[in-house]
């Protein structure tokens, strides 16, 4: 019997471990691979076809952390998805059309700029209709066959202030909730590798974030923090908003933001960064 040697990532995609060579990077950088019972953490690690390859998930209620995200911001803003027709930007492996699902949601447009990462049981189900390789910027309202009046957005590597006029002329009047990343929203110096750290930057991104939306019509109506930290350590934000393109700022509203924001923050650090 000739054995091969594979590279590991290629391995899980073509044995159906995982279904996409990019999840499996994923799930081998996670920590979920064992080879011959010895966890694994190198994509690019070669291995024998016939090695014992296992996939330990682990449990949860979502097919990825996204979903508990966004769970807590449904209940935190006390919204209600059910029967909704919902678009998740940024859909990546599920995690939010996961949870929308399971909250009730009618239908589900799962968009994401990638290709092969949406779980295979949101794949095949008949309320998600899947736009793989889909800018977000590139949407227009002739893409979907049915009005949306919900939206969801985990979006990285791009500000969400970029975001939110596509949003506006594509699906304006909508409500919706925004995973807010600052470490992609950072101005130079607010970051140190990727990771912001500090309660001031902080406040100070989420501020100019959310002032910037205010100004591009967005009624900002509530916001707290995620449950779980993003990669590196990094916190993040659920933010909810009504976007309408009619609501510029008001008097006082630099104010309550500005309060809004740092309970959040002061909130966030002592859930997520308590004191010894």
């Amino acid at each position: 019997m000739n054995r091969k040697k594979i590279r590991l990532d290629v391995h899980l995609a073509e044995t159906g471990l995982s279904q996409s060579r990019e999840r499996a990077k994923k799930e081998i950088l996670a920590g979920w691979v064992r080879v011959n019972g010895e966890t694994v953490r190198e994509p690019s690690r070669t291995v024998y076809d016939d090695v014992v390859v296992t996939v330990e998930r682990p449990g949860g209620l979502y097919v990825s952390r996204g979903g508990e995200k966004l769970a807590r911001a449904l209940e935190e803003f006390h919204i209600d998805v059910k029967e909704r027709v919902v678009v998740d930007l940024g859909a990546s492996t599920g995690g939010f059309t996961d949870c929308l699902l399971k909250a009730g949601a009618r239908r589900v447009f799962a968009v994401d700029v990638g290709y092969g990462q949406l779980d295979y049981s949101l794949r095949h189900d008949s309320r998600v209709f899947v736009m793989e390789r889909t800018h977000v910027k590139s949407l227009t309202p002739g893409v979907f066959d049915e009005r949306p009046d919900f939206f969801t957005a985990d979006l990285s590597f791009i500000s969400i202030v970029k975001v939110i006029p596509v949003v506006k002329d594509v699906l304006a009047p909508i409500e919706g909730i925004i995973l807010v990343k600052p470490q992609f929203e950072a101005e130079p110096g607010e970051h140190k590798k990727g990771v912001v750290r500090k309660e001031d930057i902080h406040e100070r991104i989420l501020i100019r974030v959310l002032l910037s939306l205010a100004s591009l019509g967005a009624d900002i109506r509530g916001l707290c923090h995620s449950p779980i930290k993003g990669p590196a350590g990094n916190i993040e934000f659920l933010l909810h908003v009504f976007i309408d393109g009619n609501a510029p700022l008001a008097e006082g509203d630099d104010m309550r933001l500005t309060v809004l924001v740092h309970e959040a923050v002061t909130r966030a650090h002592g859930d997520l960064n308590p004191a010894p």
